[in-house]
């Protein structure tokens, strides 16, 4: 392919990560609303949020085994197309069940179309440039944190919080579009591997340190991030109007910091990653001290939102690099294990943040943030050993 079809690939990809950026993180954003029209308390009308993670983690790796042995192209098609049918089941449910479900759906398409489109873009560009094709995917996710969901979030305050769904459909569709006719037809798998072949993956230590490496960094990050506007507005004391100024202003660094991790991890991952999460630590054990000054929380705000996803685009490419080194027949298994790991970040990061409020405070969410952070550094330096050996065969 020529340069520049690839870069209108890679632009097909980047839609579709805005399109699931958007619904991720718009959960938030809806929540009250879900909840008062079905007549729901805050942590039942929660379960949008767990279950839509939920299906993440579980349909990257098992649809990911499943259509293996199929052409990306039309899984990538497919995927879509159950995207945007469960988003019009969310928006016309009757039911909160209805709702459930439809974020189950939405969320396993999700973690398929993360994992082939991962493995697609790297395919494109070859090994030297995969870390800086994933994170120009990954900016059309962040984008959607930093543009997307905070419009959605707009949108159902006024007209009400179906309508934003049905916006998410749309986004789907035009996806689902670009890709049909944009992603080259031979960006395919079509080896038919059995199931047992793919699962040796798990048999490589230096594989699954990586996959707690991203569960522990990622769950450091949301620690934090999910409980963010509770802290602005009880511990910095932040007017409720402002508080989206700033989640919009935390979004730009995660799209700043996103792009950067791209340039930063195609050269020296491990020393990469060991960097970002040591700084990331330090970041968020100060934003203990820093959360009940409204300016230091801010500046504390913006570099957490640059390191939140710098790890992200670093952590990808690497977990393909080792499988085509470990198991080159099983990639597209790696890519769907390591976003899995994202999501099961996610819940481990909201789980332990809302012990934490629960038997402390607010503020120590930092705290606890930062220690799931210095436990990732702490594997990071194990894994230089493993790298140092890899790179020795």
């Amino acid at each position: 392919m020529t340069n520049k079809k690839i870069k209108i690939a890679l632009f097909a990809l980047a839609m579709t990560f805005f399109a699931v950026g958007v619904t991720e993180f718009i959960s938030v954003g809806v929540l009250p609303s879900v909840a008062h029209e079905f007549n729901l308390t805050t942590s039942i009308a929660g379960l949008i949020t767990t279950l839509y993670a939920l299906g993440v983690a579980l349909g990257a790796p098992v649809l990911t085994l499943l259509t293996n042995n199929l052409i990306k192209k039309k899984v990538i098609s497919g995927a879509l197309l159950i995207f945007v049918l469960a988003h019009l089941i969310i928006a016309l449910a009757p039911n909160f069940l209805t709702v459930l479900v439809g974020r189950f759906i939405a969320g396993a398409a999700h973690g398929l179309l993360f994992a082939l489109s991962s493995s697609i873009a790297a395919e494109l560009v070859g090994e030297s440039k995969q870390a800086r094709a994933i994170a120009y995917i990954f900016s059309g996710f962040t984008i959607a944190t930093a543009i997307g969901a905070p419009l959605g979030t707009s949108i159902s305050s006024f007209i009400g919080w179906r309508i934003p769904f049905m916006i998410i459909a749309f986004l789907g569709f035009i996806a689902f579009i670009l890709n049909t006719l944009i992603l080259p037809v031979d960006a395919k798998n079509n080896d038919k591997l059995k199931i047992k072949t793919q699962l040796k993956l798990f048999s490589h230590q230096h594989i699954l340190l990586t996959l707690i490496i991203t569960i522990l960094g990622y769950g450091g990050t949301f620690a934090a991030f999910t409980y963010l506007s509770p802290i602005l507005e009880k511990v910095t004391h932040v007017k409720t109007n402002y508080i989206s100024l700033i989640l919009v202003i935390y979004g730009v660094a995660i799209a700043i910091g996103n792009n950067l991790g791209g340039k930063f991890g195609n050269n020296k991952p491990v020393k990469v990653l060991f960097n970002i999460f040591l700084i990331q630590a330090i970041a968020l054990f100060a934003f203990y001290f820093t959360a009940s000054n409204l300016i230091l929380a801010i500046l504390n705000i913006i570099v957490l939102g640059l390191l939140a996803f710098m790890s992200v685009p670093v952590l990808q490419s690497y977990i393909l690099s080792l499988a085509k080194s470990y198991q080159p027949e099983a990639i597209d298994m790696a890519s769907s294990l390591n976003i899995s790991s994202f999501s099961w970040g996610i819940v481990l990061g909201s789980f332990v943040g809302g012990k934490v409020i629960d038997r402390i405070d607010l503020k120590h969410t930092a705290i606890a943030a930062g220690l799931l952070v210095t436990i990732a550094i702490v594997l990071t330096i194990i894994e230089f050993k493993l790298e140092r050996e890899r790179l020795s065969n």
